[in-house]
């Protein structure tokens, strides 16, 4: 909500002026501010609830009111700067978009959307909220997308590089699940600021070593991107994790706690919660083709939709050729010019509803037209085939490790960026003016 302080406070004399003749009403209250945009106390509130929701689920210990509070403001205000950014660029998720995401999610979960609506309603939520916030996670994962990609490269070197390291020391085999605690520190800290960081690091430290829970003891004291989470990272391949974990994760046993790790961002605290070997002896490999259309304000949602299931009746009635049209109206610059040919790959390298629009399909079927975060598509299944796990790590497979390494890196570093140049106040209730 993009209210202004200025219109709740006309809100609240208002409310003040009518008292003669309606009762009281509790009126929100403007908890943060954030460049030109606000953050409510409901929206605090809001979340702290379902934050103990998801604890209470997981039989989670939360820390104190105060340190709860304190990181939820945290994760709206990150929230807020990206939203934000979002709308300077233009970037809107369509309701169009949003159907698409929807029915997938509902497959994935073996419902019909009525059905998924049923048990979401009767979980406490109304369908339309739940809406809004698929929309918002939508958007964050899309301007994150547009922001951080593009501060990425990854070099052929790094490519044969890591292909060569992986065929020499067999790191495909493990994969950990990392528990990290951020202790920060100010931009060009005194020496007193350091030593207080470097004081609180270690009291931190010694409590996780006495005994003391690691995910409660992360939503009390930790600045890092997954606090809320309890600070906890999905598995992930040592080759695909953030530089400073694969430093020190590797021969790390389950339950290893090291640190404090010194960085330019503060000292880290690092525990390994699992670890697994990969299971699977065998990789599945996919043989597709694809025709994409950008949306554009040339180009709506809805026509170009329109235009691919056109294309889907040309082709299935052999009107058209699908390679022919894939050259012609293709978007995807590296298929185009191919006749839409991907080639084999291991499907999970593609974007989720790509990978699960493949999964759907026999070999020779065409799918529906489908969103992802790239546009709308049509694909067809070509051939599926079995390849050893040897052949795994190609060079697509290296790429991806190192982007997500890379990506989850910068992504912190530009929410860092965006927030030190961002105009944040912390509206206090005793400060707040009738």
């Amino acid at each position: 909500m993009k209210h202004s302080k200025k219109m709740i406070f006309a809100l609240l004399a208002l409310a003040i002026s009518h008292t003669s003749v309606a009762a009281p009403v509790q009126l929100d209250r403007v908890s943060v501010q954030i460049n030109d945009g606000i953050v409510l106390e409901s929206e605090i509130k809001n979340m702290i609830v379902t934050v103990k929701a998801n604890a209470k689920a997981a039989n989670q210990t939360l820390p104190s009111e105060s340190a709860l509070r304190t990181q939820v403001i945290e994760r709206l205000i990150l929230t807020h700067l990206q939203m934000q950014m979002a709308k300077r660029i233009g970037l809107q998720i369509g309701d169009l978009q949003l159907d698409q995401t929807i029915q997938n999610i509902a497959k994935e979960q073996n419902m019909t959307v009525a059905q998924m609506q049923q048990t979401i309603e009767s979980e406490g939520t109304s369908f339309s909220q739940y809406r809004e916030q698929l929309r918002q996670e939508i958007t964050l994962g899309e301007i994150q997308r547009i922001q951080v990609q593009r501060r990425i490269q990854v070099s052929p070197q790094e490519i044969s590089g890591l292909v060569k390291l992986i065929e020499e020391q067999g790191l495909k085999d493990v994969e950990f699940q990392i528990g990290h605690i951020l202790i920060e520190i100010p931009s060009n800290p005194s020496s007193e600021q350091l030593e207080n960081s470097s004081r609180r690091a270690d009291i931190v430290l010694k409590r996780l070593n006495d005994g003391d829970d690691f995910r409660s003891t992360a939503i009390a004291a930790s600045s890092g991107p997954k606090a809320l989470e309890g600070g906890i990272w999905d598995f992930m391949n040592i080759n695909e994790m953030p530089t400073l974990f694969a430093e020190v994760v590797n021969g790390a046993k389950k339950g290893d706690i090291i640190g404090p790790i010194k960085s330019g961002s503060g000292f880290h605290i690092i525990k390994v919660v699992e670890t697994r070997g990969l299971q699977t002896q065998e990789v599945s490999e996919v043989k597709s083709r694809h025709i994409l259309l950008k949306p554009s304000p040339i180009l709506s949602e809805e026509r170009a939709k329109a235009m691919l299931e056109s294309f889907l009746t040309q082709v299935r009635s052999g009107e058209a050729d699908f390679a022919k049209l894939a050259k012609q109206y293709s978007e995807d610059p590296g298929s185009g010019a191919k006749g839409g040919e991907l080639g084999w790959a291991d499907p999970s390298i593609y974007v989720p509803e790509f990978t699960q629009a493949l999964a759907n399909l026999n070999e020779g079927q065409y799918s529906e037209p489908f969103r992802t975060s790239h546009g709308w598509h049509i694909v067809q299944l070509e051939s599926r085939r079995k390849t050893d796990a040897t052949d795994q790590l190609n060079s697509n497979r290296a790429h991806q490790l190192i982007f997500r390494r890379k990506f989850n890196e910068e992504l912190q570093n530009w929410l860092d960026e965006m927030r030190s140049e961002a105009y944040i106040e912390i509206i206090e209730p005793e400060t707040q003016r009738g």
